[in-house]
């Protein structure tokens, strides 16, 4: 058996309390993934796979699978807040751990500040009465005085608001299958899962590296172990359970919105300036302009929320590095009544709130933000499954060596996560090659001092 590791020794800073439930832990995965995560990207996927959208997300999820398997693997070896950052150190060292930390803070950071900013332009066109970045700035503010109040309180509010968009979408499923029952599918039943003309495995895999973007958000869920009631299995086992939840609500959703469709993937493919509507444009011809409203309306409140969730892991990641002395230990401090480590959360908030009414009061903001995020996740992945095999394999500390779990799916699991990163739009690319440089320079400035 597994010997856990604990923190490391010499380590500054607060303890965290341990109240959060299996419930809890899967809100917060779920909240930060959102249940509705297709929706802005359903025409793209419908395009670019060829009409197998329901496919392109069946082997998404098994593909992110692996990723699962191997933070379920490295929580019962290191349960302690940090997530991807804690594995590395254990499994690689303390170099790679700051790399593996350094890459994931880039994702934690701007990811939760895209969320805002979708609620920001949501919540502007309902009332827009009130600027975009006004309404950005409110939803960093209410989110940030939850995750201040207490791990349990921001957990309560997320299952509310969680409750909120699972009722949603049930709705939508509903109004769905009956208006295929009453005017039939637009489409093949089967072709959401074999495609249309023209279809192709490499229409599916190019899908599938950008469906995979719709599930970063669940390995949120292991920076809270230290959090977590009932100790490291919990965590794995809600790891799991929320990439498991949340592909069978992308294939559900998304198969439906295929058969309903009212123009082909190959008329989609030829209007790319239709692709961001055509969930929408799907749900105002089968249903007609309420539930458009009522999908938009969960998508504000829910992308807010998303933030939440976003923003608490990145404040517990920023506790865990700086209670190793990766970073001020300043951001270790953790509150005695809310056992929320105050400082961090509120340097995570700044962060938020600066790239996200930033982007907000530009035209080109979102496009701009988009465009540098999730490198650093597939980065942080990359070094997950290279910990497994380092802990199981090469360093021989987890006991026996079982060559599949230990071996084999974190190779599988690097293999998609460096076909993704190929694919990764080059300005991704160039941000997070350059942010990587960055923390080498730290890295290195660290070694010169003499600090490790």
């Amino acid at each position: 058996m597994t010997a856990p590791v604990t923190a490391a020794a010499g380590g500054t800073g607060g303890k965290l309390h341990r109240t959060l439930t299996f419930r809890d832990l899967v809100v917060y995965g779920m909240l930060f993934i959102a249940p509705m995560a297709p929706v802005g990207i359903f025409g793209t996927l419908d395009a670019k796979s060829h009409g197998a959208v329901a496919l392109v997300y069946v082997v998404a999820t098994v593909a992110m699978a692996f990723t699962a398997f191997s933070y379920a693997q490295m929580v019962r070896v290191a349960p302690q807040a940090g997530s991807v950052y804690t594995y590395a150190r254990v499994g690689l060292g303390e170099g790679p751990g700051f790399v593996a930390g350094w890459m994931a803070l880039l994702d934690y950071l701007l990811i939760p500040a895209v969320a805002y900013l979708f609620s920001g332009i949501a919540l502007h066109a309902l009332v827009p009465s009130v600027s975009q970045w006004v309404w950005t700035a409110v939803a960093v503010a209410v989110t940030t005085a939850l995750n201040l109040a207490g791990v349990r309180t921001a957990a309560l509010a997320g299952f509310l608001v969680l409750a909120m968009e699972i009722a949603v979408l049930l709705v939508f499923v509903v109004c769905a299958v009956f208006a295929l029952s009453d005017r039939g599918a637009q489409r093949g039943w089967l072709s959401p899962l074999t495609g249309e003309a023209g279809f192709t495995t490499g229409a599916v895999i190019a899908a599938v590296s950008v469906a995979v973007l719709s599930y970063l958000g669940f390995d949120a869920i292991a920076a809270f172990a230290e959090e977590a009631a009932g100790g490291s299995e919990r965590v794995a086992r809600a790891v799991v359970t929320c990439l498991a939840v949340a592909g069978v609500l992308f294939v559900v959703q998304t198969y439906l919105a295929a058969l309903l469709a009212p123009v082909s993937a190959a008329e989609l493919a030829a209007n790319p300036a239709a692709q961001g509507s055509a969930f929408y444009d799907t749900v105002d011809s089968a249903t007609g302009r309420w539930l458009h409203d009522l999908v938009a309306v969960s998508k504000a409140i829910g992308a807010a929320f998303a933030a939440l969730a976003g923003q608490a892991a990145a404040g517990r990641l920023l506790f865990a590095m700086a209670r190793d002395r990766r970073l001020p230990g300043v951001l270790s401090k953790v509150d005695r009544a809310s056992g929320v480590p105050r400082v961090a959360v509120l340097g995570a908030a700044v962060v938020n709130l600066v790239a996200a009414v930033w982007a907000a009061r530009r035209d080109d903001g979102l496009d701009r933000l988009v465009s540098v995020v999730d490198v650093g996740a597939l980065v942080a992945f990359a070094l997950l499954h290279l910990s497994v095999i380092g802990w199981f394999a090469v360093r021989r500390r987890g006991g026996e060596l079982r060559p599949v779990p230990h071996v084999v799916v974190p190779l599988l699991g690097l293999a998609v996560v460096i076909a993704v990163i190929v694919k990764a739009a080059p300005t991704a690319q160039i941000v997070g090659g350059v942010w990587l440089v960055a923390g080498l320079g730290v890295l290195g400035a660290e070694a010169l001092r003499g600090d490790r």
